[in-house]
């Protein structure tokens, strides 16, 4: 069968590229697909001229060689380097985002290594940078994210951008900020700007390519322009990590959409426990299987980006008080005792192999393992289903009220007076939802089957074997995750032949995020240090 069929959506959708097996052959409309040429590559939206003019002032005087000066204390650094640097007088916030827009004006847009991975920035960040340098606590930890300039998917509600999920019909979507934006606030962080993705989240267009939007162009991945897919759909968030171009983003994932980008970008991604992180004023797809998570280049910063991102939120219906990861806990972690269990099929990748050998060597006992094969059915149908309820309550409560949308043949509508610029690869998953149906009945006992069939997939393994969790690659099987509500944790684990990023992903059981964190910090801390693309540096 295909391998990739569950590599799903934006947020979800690049679940379980190169799985062996495919629980859905319909699921290849969400797939990765491998395009080697676009219909359009820049973005027709972006006016460069206003995109820069609020920064204009202070980068005309940020000269090329403080931008050298700086590189060394900034570029593949960690959040608790750069914290370490300015509490050492070395830099200081308002130049670490001088220097992340240096780079961005440098390489993200109109020239020949333009990535198109940010489709807004913050006209405040400056101002807001300035403030941080001023009120900087003077105990302040390293292990804070306090003045750290973060770029959020733009599915997330932000007060000082719009936020189009990529579509041109969003344009004029200016909102309130999103719970997750909010939280990241209130921890300190600056909110840099908005990152591309993969039009509504890759449930959108089905015959296009990942990393592309309408408003936001076409991303590309930095370790191979062109030659190398970005994942999706939190393409423009893991290509911005890897690029230098912030300390940390946030992605969303259904079903891969975190796990796939991050892995074939070299970056640490969490697909958390659905309900772990809100999901209140973020661009649906499923209420069901929809969750954020943080897109960073190392463990470390990636629990502080989700530690600044949880809380409980009354507005969304499986919403979990959370414990803060203990930094101390997760330095002190080892593998010893550990079980694990290595697929079978996936050991003939030589990277897994020698991923598999590290935690051996390092004190796991790692179980070879053959999963059952198990059938997602109605996978699509879910999608379809969730979204034809949710993207009208998005647009009733969470969206800017001046909109003249009420759903998802709205949208349709609106795209289809201008189809070539508005949707230039269709919108055949629109028309899909359109045209679906069910019966409140018939929803449940879709979900049902699918949590059902998503659990018994790991399940049985797991307890025939006690096993602590599950080792994947990539996104290979992100869809039985999804559907099973599981979080997963992808780390770098080295560049294939062919140059491409690939990830270590484990998978456990819900509200196993601690654990999670310490086996991806203890696996980053044994492995060689992280690739980084040669011609971004």
């Amino acid at each position: 069968m295909k391998k990739g069929a569950l590599f799903l959506l934006f947020f979800i959708f690049f679940g379980c590229k190169n799985q062996t097996h495919d629980p859905d052959d319909s699921l290849s409309d969400i797939s990765e697909k491998s395009f080697r040429s676009f219909k359009v590559e820049d973005s027709n939206y972006i006016d460069l001229k206003q995109f820069w003019a609020p920064f204009q002032d202070e980068l005309s005087i940020f000269s090329s060689d403080r931008y050298e000066t700086l590189k060394p204390l900034v570029m593949n650094q960690d959040i608790p380097t750069l914290q370490k640097f300015i509490k050492q007088g070395k830099l200081r916030y308002e130049e670490l985002t001088l220097f992340y827009l240096y780079r961005i004006k440098s390489f993200d847009r109109m020239n020949e290594k333009s990535l198109n991975s940010v489709i807004s920035l913050n006209p405040n960040i400056i101002k807001d940078a300035k403030e941080k340098d001023l009120n900087r606590p003077e105990n302040l930890s390293n292990f804070s994210i306090y003045g750290m300039p973060i770029l959020l998917k733009d599915n997330i509600n932000t007060y000082d951008m719009v936020t189009t999920a990529g579509a041109v019909a969003l344009l004029k979507n200016h909102t309130d900020d999103a719970f997750v934006s909010k939280q990241l606030k209130a921890s300190g962080a600056l909110i840099l700007g908005k990152a591309n993705l993969s039009e509504w989240a890759y449930f959108f267009c089905g015959d296009c390519p990942s990393g592309y939007s309408t408003v936001g162009g076409q991303t590309f991945n930095p370790y191979g322009r062109k030659t190398l897919d970005t994942g999706g759909s939190s393409s423009g968030s893991a290509v911005a990590v890897a690029a230098n171009f912030c300390a940390a983003a946030v992605g969303s994932e259904t079903s891969g959409s975190i796990l796939s980008p991050a892995s074939q970008n070299a970056g640490v991604g969490l697909k958390p426990t659905i309900g772990a992180i809100s999901r209140t004023g973020i661009v649906p797809i499923s209420s069901t299987l929809d969750t954020a998570g943080p897109i960073t280049k190392y463990v470390i910063d990636n629990v502080l980006i989700f530690n600044g991102m949880i809380g409980k939120d009354r507005d969304d219906f499986k919403s979990k008080t959370v414990a803060a990861i203990d930094i101390n806990v997760l330095q002190q972690s080892n593998f010893q005792g550990k079980r694990f269990g290595a697929i079978q099929s996936l050991l003939k990748d030589s990277l897994y192999t020698a991923a598999v050998n590290l935690l051996k060597r390092n004190g796991a006992k790692v179980i070879t393992i053959t999963p059952e094969d198990v059938d997602l059915p109605d996978f699509l149908r879910l999608l379809n289903l969730d979204m034809k309820v949710d993207l009208p309550t998005y647009f009733k409560w969470h969206a800017n009220t001046n909109l003249p949308y009420d759903g998802v043949q709205s949208i349709i509508d609106f795209n289809a007076l201008d189809s070539l610029k508005r949707a230039p690869y269709g919108q055949k998953l629109f028309i899909g939802i359109v045209a679906d149906d069910a019966t409140n009945k018939e929803l449940e006992s879709i979900k049902s089957i699918l949590k059902t069939n998503g659990r018994a997939y790991f399940d049985s393994v797991m307890k025939f074997h006690q096993l602590d969790a599950v080792l994947s690659i990539n996104n290979y099987h992100a869809g039985y995750a999804a559907v099973a509500e599981y979080p997963a944790l992808t780390v770098p684990m080295g560049l294939s032949d062919e140059g491409a990023p690939k990830g270590f992903t484990f998978i456990a059981k819900p509200h196993q995020e601690p654990e999670l964190y310490a086996w991806g910090y203890q696996f980053e801390k044994a492995f060689e240090k992280r690739p980084t693309p040669n011609n971004y540096n």
